[in-house]
């Protein structure tokens, strides 16, 4: 019976750049969309024009997944309130949200 080491770096996230993760996904997309949009734009208006939507859509998106990567894996929305359950034996169970 042999053993072998196991390399533990494997089960760690991507990261570039600081970006770990999905995160960095999402900022290669925005990357992606500016520059498709930069140049559809560019396209049919003028260069100008098509820069300055790059910039936004590009910078806009970097600064989003930054601002969610800070946030980390726990962002979620909570529903704040108090939850009844009715339990009817003969049918279905019904279920109220009565708000605070």
């Amino acid at each position: 019976m042999h053993e072998y080491s196991i390399y533990k770096g494997l089960q760690k996230p991507l990261v570039y750049k600081g970006f770990k993760g999905r995160y960095m996904y999402w900022t290669i997309g925005f990357i992606v969309l500016g520059l498709v949009l930069a140049g559809l734009i560019g396209a049919v208006f003028n260069l100008l024009a098509g820069i300055v939507v790059m910039t936004v859509v590009t910078g806009g998106g970097v600064y989003y997944t930054s601002r969610k990567q800070k946030k980390g894996l726990h962002d979620k929305k909570l529903d704040k309130g108090i939850y009844v359950f009715h339990v009817n034996l003969r049918g279905t169970r019904n279920v109220k949200k009565e708000s605070i």
